[in-house]
C-alpha cells in the first residue's frame, strides 16, 4: 500500500523559512513526477512546484525565487524549501507523486497535508 507522509509545516513569521518533506513508501517500483500543491480556505488546490525524476523543475509564478523543490530518488522523498514566506502563503500543503506500484499500475497519490501558517 503506497503512502505519502508529509512533515515540516508549522507557524512562522513573515519573512521566515520552512522546509517541507514528503516520503513515499510501500510497494514502489518507480516514482516519476513529484509535486507540492497548496489549498487555502475557500480556494481550489493549486500547484506550487513540481520536479521530474531527472530533476527538471516548474514553479508557480507566486513562489518563483522564494521556494525551491528538490528530491532524493534513493529515499523516495521530495522537499520544498520555502523562504521569504508571506501571509498569503498560508495554506495546507499537499505532496503528490506519480508512482509505478508493485502491481505495475501507474497512479497518482496524495499525502495527508501539512498546515503552513505565516503571521504578519
Amino acid at each position: 500500500q503506497v503512502q505519502l507522509v508529509e512533515s515540516g509545516g508549522g507557524l512562522v513569521q513573515a519573512g521566515g523559512s520552512l522546509r517541507l518533506s514528503c516520503a513515499a513508501s510501500g510497494g514502489i517500483l518507480r516514482i516519476s513526477t513529484m509535486a507540492w500543491y497548496h489549498q487555502a480556505p475557500g480556494k481550489q488546490r493549486e500547484l506550487v512546484a513540481s520536479i521530474t525524476r531527472g530533476g527538471s523543475t516548474n514553479y508557480a509564478d507566486s513562489v518563483k525565487g522564494r521556494f525551491t523543490i528538490s528530491r532524493d530518488n534513493a529515499k523516495n522523498t521530495v522537499y520544498l524549501q520555502a523562504n521569504s514566506l508571506k501571509p498569503e502563503d498560508t495554506a495546507v500543503y499537499y505532496c503528490n507523486a506519480e508512482i509505478l506500484g508493485s502491481d505495475y499500475v501507474v497512479s497518482g497519490y496524495w499525502g495527508q497535508g501539512t498546515q503552513v501558517t505565516v503571521s504578519s
